[in-house]
């Protein structure tokens, strides 16, 4: 079972989706992955803030932009586990980071901040107060993998390792390197998330973090999502000695990958 109940230092703990359509966005993944939503409390914060939930766990959460709000994207993010984020914000700096949102309290659940690293890629931080983060894991219509896509590999590399500590190795793929990121903690023979080049076949895009949810079949779930209004950008293909993949858009624009291993994880 991938079942889980916190997260070691840098490695990714939560992603959430921002949009401007929560109930089409509630009806589309409750169609493709099996989802509940749950709105929540947001304390002062303006908008509805929901929780996904599958077989009872908490897979992902999901966060209104206003209609006044024109420059945010509609967006999958992802937040990295971390033990202090004033310290770690520190180091952010240091290394050549942006703090995008500061550092701030969301209630009891958890202190949270959003950076960009050097090469533009926004990521979020999570330190952990009664929210640890996704509960369930590496199970059909949940979080699997997360994969930094940018332009100046190099770069990336630098500031991950200085500021997380993480170990990295590259390994030969037929379309390019491919760099993981080893974090102190996480499961035995696991990484804690990826690396790659852009290319120009990937179309114009900026640096961001990508997100990655596991299915039993990648080509249902591509038929499915066309079904519920989803735009295929990249229909089923293999890597070999990994598994299968697809890339896929909601309807409210958001993009998100599903995959199928070849060797499913715990």
């Amino acid at each position: 079972m991938g079942e889980r109940s916190g997260y070691a230092h840098g490695i990714p703990s939560w992603v959430d989706l921002a949009t401007r359509d929560i109930e089409g966005a509630k009806a589309f993944y409750g169609a493709l992955f099996g989802w509940e939503a749950m709105d929540v409390p947001t304390g002062d914060q303006p908008g509805t803030y929901s929780m996904f939930m599958k077989d009872g766990k908490v897979v992902a959460g999901m966060g209104e932009l206003g209609d006044d709000d024109e420059t945010s994207p509609t967006i999958w993010s992802t937040y990295l586990a971390v033990d202090n984020l004033d310290t770690t914000l520190e180091k952010i700096v240091a290394a050549g980071g942006t703090v995008l949102v500061p550092a701030m309290d969301v209630m009891d659940t958890g202190r949270m901040a959003f950076v960009a690293d050097p090469t533009g890629a926004a990521v979020g931080l999570w330190q952990a107060g009664t929210h640890t983060g996704a509960q369930l894991v590496n199970e059909h219509g949940t979080l699997t993998w997360n994969e930094l896509l940018t332009d100046d590999t190099a770069a990336a590399t630098d500031f991950y390792r200085d500021v997380f500590g993480y170990r990295v190795e590259v390994t030969a793929m037929p379309n390019g390197p491919y760099t993981t990121f080893w974090a102190d903690g996480n499961l035995e023979g696991h990484a804690a998330a990826g690396m790659m080049a852009r290319t120009p076949e990937m179309g114009e895009f900026p640096n961001y973090w990508s997100v990655y949810f596991t299915v039993d079949d990648v080509d249902a779930s591509v038929a499915a999502a066309a079904e519920h209004g989803a735009t295929i950008l990249a229909p089923g293909f293999d890597a070999e000695g990994v598994g299968r993949f697809a890339v896929i858009m909601d309807p409210g624009g958001a993009t998100f990958s599903v995959m199928a291993y070849e060797n499913p994880m715990d």
